[in-house]
């Protein structure tokens, strides 16, 4: 029917044999060059060659067929499936569909290797959907792999490394009179140094604030990060950062900032809320276990936060690092986090609800830059010495 020296899996992996297909299919199916096909038509190729496509995508792609309540379907639709994209159009087929999916589930799979385990663990963890499971389990290839939660955290092992063996001191690293001269964290009387507003991650109060804050970026970001990509996760991340320290700059004003927390209680604050809004969805083992020590962790890094606040600095009148900025990342986190987190794979700029939170977001950065310029001197605020 359709096999001139190329099959329907060579098509799942060949530019050239999707190109020949496309017009091959057209030619057969589309005579008038509508750009679709019957329904009809299309389930019966399906039939014909469906032995040679992966399971997965033969589901997706019968579900397609059923979701056309006009009895037709577009060829990119097709096309995108077979090149593992998905267009609004073909997710809008799919959520419309009146074909079920079967009841098998990845869980089900026999045989996998680690790696094909470990995209089955991080699906079921991070998408609530099975057809979303499925499509992520046929489609991640590990290229490339999840690096930017990792380079953000060795990073930070290597500075706070540098600077234990430097103070010579591994615990409340913040106590030494030379943790703040550094130029990486944010300090009130350096806040025109805009860098500042960013690489005070990377400094930590001691091996007990890193510890914590590596552990939560591990155990979510990596997973997030497999999913989402890096640009997404990253966008969570920088936002959590930098709303962190902004806030710290507007409500407690004499105080500076070390440590990741910004973008750690983002990404995790966000999942968080994933699950909870897609709780019947979640397949994950021990869901309830692994939110309530995810809070755990939370909490005890934030009340060791606020513990060390408002605990008699070591230098007055220089006080202890904020907490703040752990509340400007769950705010992040609960926000633009999960809007951004709760499309699978559809594009930002094309969901509202996304940009409405984006523009809040950038007109509190833009408020707290303006804060920054004049209400320490409207306001005539004591600021401890630079350090």
């Amino acid at each position: 029917m359709l096999r001139e020296n190329f099959s329907m899996k060579t098509f799942g992996d060949s530019i050239n044999a999707r190109q020949k297909l496309a017009e091959l299919l057209q030619k057969k199916y589309d005579p008038e060059s509508s750009g679709f096909i019957s329904t009809e038509r299309f389930r019966d190729l399906l039939e014909a060659h469906g032995s040679e496509l992966d399971p997965h995508k033969l589901e997706v792609l019968l579900a397609l067929a059923d979701g056309n309540a006009d009895g037709k379907i577009c060829y990119q639709d097709f096309v995108n499936l077979m090149s593992n994209k998905r267009s609004n159009s073909f997710r809008r087929a799919i959520l419309q569909g009146s074909r079920q999916l079967k009841n098998s589930s990845l869980t089900e799979e026999v045989g996998l290797g680690l790696s094909q385990r470990l995209v089955r663990h991080v699906a079921y963890e991070t998408l609530p959907r099975e057809v979303d499971r499925k499509w992520y389990f046929d489609s991640y290839t590990y290229c490339p792999p999840p690096w930017l939660i990792l380079a953000i955290t060795i990073a930070e092992m290597v500075v706070f490394v540098y600077y234990g063996l430097q103070l010579d001191r591994w615990v409340l690293q913040v106590s030494s009179p030379s943790f703040l001269k550094s130029p990486l964290p944010y300090h009130p009387q350096h806040r025109a140094q805009a860098w500042r507003y960013l690489s005070y991650i990377f400094m930590h109060a001691g091996i007990e604030h890193l510890g914590l804050n590596m552990a939560m970026q591990l155990l979510v970001g990596v997973p997030l990060e497999m999913v989402h990509g890096a640009a997404r996760i990253g966008l969570i991340y920088l936002c959590g950062v930098l709303a962190g320290s902004l806030a710290v700059s507007v409500t407690d004003m004499t105080a500076p900032v070390v440590g990741s927390s910004g973008g750690v209680y983002a990404l995790v604050s966000a999942h968080l809320a994933n699950v909870v809004m897609n709780w019947s969805g979640m397949k994950c083992q021990f869901k309830l276990f692994r939110m309530a020590m995810a809070l755990v962790c939370m909490s005890v890094e934030f009340g060791r936060a606020v513990w060390l606040r408002f605990y008699p600095p070591a230098f007055p009148p220089c006080p202890n690092p904020s907490f703040v900025a752990h509340l400007g990342g769950v705010v992040v986190g609960l926000t633009l986090g999960v809007v951004v987190l709760q499309n699978y794979e559809q594009r930002l700029q094309e969901q509202s609800l996304f940009w409405i939170f984006f523009c809040v977001y950038a007109l509190f950065i833009f408020c707290g830059i303006f804060w920054n310029i004049f209400a320490y001197s409207l306001l005539d605020v004591k600021l401890p010495p630079a350090p």
